[in-house]
């Protein structure tokens, strides 16, 4: 063979060579479906309440989840506008491996068809399908038709319900009102008889932000805020009726006599949440988990306090059933163009493990917690952050708060799981409330009779095809 023929053999063995051994480095950085493995592994999450307090903590947020889970993550948190932020990049196609929505939004955007239906990826892992993690009546609220899922639960959500002064009720020796004229009671004496003790007509009964949330004084008279289905499937509104004006008109006279707090109709929740943690008001309408926000909050400023949030009940209706507001599942899901879904199914289970669990409520380690011996210590940040990283309660059965729960919320769960229901939320929903809002504030303000008000808030929505009877 000449000499110049074997060095063309040689470079071409050369090169078949070089790129197996590029195809065998390939073949070790991806699996069957061309996704990152173990070691090249990355999520890019778009995310609202879940990381970091600051736009720097939410760095070290993401840090701590890749020493955790050894998985590189992008998160993304829009500052405002996290909504529509979220519908835009679904119709736009842009990519993301999870995104956290609610589920209202988890209906829009499956009629969309643009969540991956993840059923059998639940089955498939010990975490997600073990009901001492997720019980089964969980799974329930966001079932789909023939048993499908398109989430996994963020957090337990709690609900809503009235709060109230409990030190100001002990003070003035008020027994806890089951009905709207036990409420009226206890309100007139909030304004009336100085609970805060500074000699000062400065105190209301009631304070709320607009509309949000007066479910459980509707629950007086067994009437749901938002959408009701009939068995042939019509929609209604049942603020949007006679059942309503009793309410309607108990509102109007607590705004008459100065129990209510007067700018109720245009209070952000910030401005309503001052109102009760600076003494001003004795009773708000607010989430379960805040009870124990509140106390921790007056707790941390001053350990001697005589301050005590207690969540109760709502207005015992009809029936005798007390209805409150179950919160809209905040739940994870992953899109179908996402380019890791098995990543993401891998931080599901991570999420719901004992130290996605820590993660999530209590924050970073050496930042908000300190851990030693096995003891658990929040750090003075940490007590700030009031043991909420975007969960304040997991979705897990089984999880114990090792620092121990906030004052009041144990309780407060209670009622909501033995009292709420989830609300019907649909697309129609955001302009339906519109009218609503409209005529229910000016009944509650006295500027027409309430039942005048829930006639033209029917015919309204009615005319405009939002309700069907």
């Amino acid at each position: 063979m000449r000499k110049d023929t074997r060095f063309k053999y040689l470079i071409i063995a050369i090169l078949v060579g070089l790129i197996m051994i590029l195809a065998a480095c390939n073949d070790e950085g991806t699996d069957n479906e061309g996704e990152a493995t173990e070691g090249d592994k990355s999520l890019r999450i778009l995310s609202n309440v879940v990381g970091g307090k600051t736009p720097e903590e939410n760095e070290l947020f993401v840090e701590e989840i890749e020493r955790l889970t050894d998985i590189k993550v992008e998160l993304v948190k829009p500052p405002a506008d996290y909504d529509q932020k979220l519908l835009t990049a679904m119709s736009s196609g842009e990519k993301f491996d999870l995104v956290l929505l609610t589920k209202n939004l988890m209906d829009i955007l499956v009629d969309q068809g643009v969540l991956t239906e993840i059923s059998d990826q639940i089955a498939e892992s010990d975490i997600l399908s073990d009901t001492t993690v997720i019980p089964e009546k969980e799974w329930d609220l966001i079932e789909y038709e023939d048993g499908n899922y398109y989430g996994v639960f963020n957090k337990f959500e709690g609900g809503t319900m009235p709060i109230v002064r409990q030190d100001w009720m002990e003070k003035l020796n008020l027994q806890q009102p089951e009905t709207l004229e036990d409420f009226y009671n206890v309100f007139k004496a909030f304004k009336e008889q100085d609970p805060d003790g500074n000699g000062k007509d400065d105190t209301y009964g009631l304070s709320t932000a607009g509309l949000y949330d007066i479910q459980g004084f509707l629950s007086a008279e067994g009437v749901k805020y938002k959408y009701v289905y009939n068995e042939e499937g019509e929609r209604t509104i049942p603020i949007a009726s006679e059942a309503a004006v009793p309410v309607l008109e108990w509102f109007a006279k607590l705004y008459e006599e100065g129990l209510l707090d007067p700018n109720f109709a245009t209070n952000e929740t910030s401005q309503m949440r001052e109102l009760f943690l600076t003494d001003r008001v004795g009773m708000v309408t607010y989430w379960d988990a805040w009870v124990g926000l509140f106390n921790n909050i007056r707790l941390e400023d001053d350990p001697n306090t005589e301050f005590k949030a207690k969540g109760i009940p709502g207005a015992v209706g009809p029936e005798g059933d007390i209805i409150l507001r179950r919160g809209d599942p905040s739940l994870w899901a992953i899109p179908v163009n996402a380019e890791s879904p098995g990543v993401a199914k891998e931080f599901l289970e991570f999420w719901h493990s004992e130290k996605g669990n820590v993660l999530s409520t209590l924050g970073i380690e050496g930042h908000d917690y300190t851990l030693t011996d096995g003891k658990y210590e929040l750090t003075e940040i940490g007590k700030e952050h009031s043991m909420d990283h975007g969960v304040v309660v997991p979705n897990n059965t089984n999880w114990e708060n090792p620092i121990g729960s906030l004052p009041g919320v144990e309780e407060a769960q209670e009622i909501i799981l033995e009292h709420a229901t989830l609300e019907t939320s649909t697309e129609d929903w955001p302009e339906a409330e519109k009218i609503v809002q409209n005529y229910a504030f000016k009944a509650m303000m006295g500027e027409i009779p309430a039942k005048e008000a829930v006639n033209k808030m029917h015919e309204e929505l009615m005319d405009a095809g939002l309700i069907d009877y």
